[in-house]
Formats: structure tokens, sequence, C-alpha cells
């Protein structure tokens, strides 16, 4: 009898091949932390490819002057006057870059004019003191948030309507409760030395304070949240274990919610140190960019009349933030090793 030739020999194997396949079993064989960086892989260049080109365009156009009318090639020109001091005289006001160093004798020292004048310092200044302020009080929110007691959701309800206040209105509350005809905070706390008595929005100390608490009062919230996320993903039997051993309130937050917490609370830092080194909505809206000068503010007074020194000035801003990000990261980094 004859045979099929289909079923003569021995059993055929399937040898199917082609791109689509290799794909498919490189992928097969790549690690569980491969395969999370593969799908992670088109966000980050999409993302990338979107933040790259204006940061390189905004360095192209720091490299010019009079890039409206008649672009003049000048290098890095911007970035030398900026760091010398030769480019204040562009900015608005008496604004300055970098504060103004008095010599006396043979000690040189900043005055305290020079420092509130200087964007580079009010940033700097507003950027600690505002998230030190609020990651302490956002912290103690969200270990009292943690518990359980009644009335918890009307609570964070409560501590959320500030965050959801837009930035104008918010600038335009503070602005109204210092100023000159419809203020009543003013005499409570000139009394007490905190601000001017008179002229307080165009003070620049008074105008720095009344802005940073005017971040504190809205931002803090935001820090409370991310950081209460940290605490509710601590495991709760680690604390049933701790009180078992005899460990204290204070021996249990210091052993296991601090740290447990310390990657969240390094996200939350992060996010708002890029955000409050960006400060700009706020201090217009309460007392203006000549009165508090930041350097948001000075790339905002600028970019009509040069736009090669405001993108200068927003390059160095981007440099900043990011090597705030890479410390941050670093950080993080070598906790998890």
């Amino acid at each position: 009898m004859a045979t099929d030739d289909r079923t003569a020999g021995p059993a055929r194997r399937s040898n199917r091949s082609g791109p689509v396949v290799a794909i498919t079993r490189w992928m097969e064989n790549l690690g569980e932390t491969g395969f999370a960086y593969l799908l992670l892989t088109p966000v980050v260049v999409l993302l990338g490819a979107i933040a790259l080109y204006p940061l390189l365009r905004t360095f192209e156009l720091s490299l010019y002057q009079n890039v409206l009318s008649d672009p003049e090639f000048v290098g890095l020109e911007n970035y030398v006057q900026l760091f010398t001091g030769n480019a204040d005289a562009r900015m608005p006001g008496t604004t300055t870059f970098l504060p103004e160093v008095t010599t006396s004798g043979s000690f040189p020292y900043v005055h305290v004019e020079g420092l509130l004048r200087s964007a580079l310092a009010v940033t700097i200044i507003f950027t600690v003191v505002s998230v030190f302020f609020e990651t302490i009080i956002g912290f103690g929110q969200a270990l009292v948030l943690d518990r359980e007691f009644r009335g918890r959701r009307w609570v964070r309800a409560a501590i959320i309507i500030p965050w959801a206040i837009p930035i104008v209105i918010q600038g335009m509350i503070f602005y109204l409760m210092f100023h000159p005809d419809t203020g009543f905070l003013t005499e409570y706390l000139a009394s007490w030395g905190l601000v001017a008595e008179t002229n307080t929005l165009n003070d620049p100390a008074s105008s720095l304070l009344i802005v940073t608490v005017a971040d504190i009062w809205k931002t803090t919230a935001f820090m409370a949240l991310l950081i209460l996320a940290g605490l509710q993903s601590i495991d709760r039997s680690l604390y049933d274990v701790a009180e078992v051993a005899g460990a204290s309130k204070w021996q249990q937050f210091k052993l296991i919610t601090f740290p447990l917490v310390l990657p969240a609370l390094g996200i939350a830092i992060l996010f708002r140190t890029i955000d409050a080194m960006r400060v700009y909505g706020l201090i217009d809206s309460v007392s203006g960019c000549t009165t508090v000068p930041s350097l948001s503010c000075m790339v905002v007074e600028t970019f009509n009349t040069n736009r090669g020194l405001a993108s200068a000035i927003a390059f160095v801003t981007a440099g900043i933030i990011a090597i705030a990000v890479m410390g941050v990261i670093y950080q993080q980094y070598k906790e998890g090793l």
C-alpha cells in the first residue's frame, strides 16, 4: 500500500523564523526588571523628545543677541555676563542675577538688600524655606491622617481645599490681606516686627515672607498626600511585632515609619523642589517680580526685550533643577543599595 508522504518518516519539526518570532523569543528571555524597562522605553523616549527639543532650542537662543531684529551669534557671552554681573543692567528695576558682594576691609560680605535683589538668591531662599516647612507640616498632617478617628474623611477634604485653589486666586487672597486699604494682618504682624508697617507689598523682605507663607499654606496638602500614601503602604503587622517586643512609639517611628516612608518622602521633596524653583504666578499676583525677583520672573520680564538673556536664565534654571533632581535620585539610589 502506498504511504502518504505527509506521514512518512520522522515527524516534522516546526521551524518558524522571522523578525517577529525573534523579537518574541528575545522578550521571553528578558528578566522581570528588563521587561519593566522595555515597557517604559516608549514613554521615556516620547517624554525625552518632548522635553529635549525645547531645552536645546532654549540653549540655541541663549547663544544669540537681538534674536528678533538682527540675530547676532555671541556664543557663551550671555552666560559670562550673567555670572559676572554685566547683565544686571538689562534686568528690570534693580534686580541682579547674583547677590552683590560688598567688601569691608578685607572681609567680603553680602548685605540683606543685595541678597533680596538677587533672582538666584531669592529663588534659593524661597525654595529651601518653603519646602522645609511644607515637609515638616505635611509629615505631621500625614501622621494624623494615617490614624483611625471619627471625621477623618472630612479632615482630609479640609486639608486639600487650599491646594485646590488656583494660584491667581490664592495670590489675590494674600494681596488683599496685606493691601494698605483692605489688609487686616499688616498692623498685627508689624507690631511683632515681621513685616513693614507701611508699603508692605512693596517691601522686598515683607513680600518674600508673605509669598513664602502663601506657598506653604497652599502646597502643604500636596506633601501630606504623598507622604500619606507612603505611610499607608507600610505593613501594619510590623507595628504589632514592635509592640510585642516592647518598642516605644518613638522607637517605632525611628525604626519602622521613617525608614519605610523615606522613598515617598524623597519623591515628595523632589516634586516640590522642582515646582518651587519655577515659582512665578504667586509672586506676580501678590507683589510683582520687581519686588520679589525669581529666576522664572526674570525670564518672563526680560523675554520681550532680550530673548537671548532670558533664554540663558531659563537654561541656567533648568540646570539647577537638573542638579537637584540628580541629587535626590542619587540619594534614593544609595538608600536602595
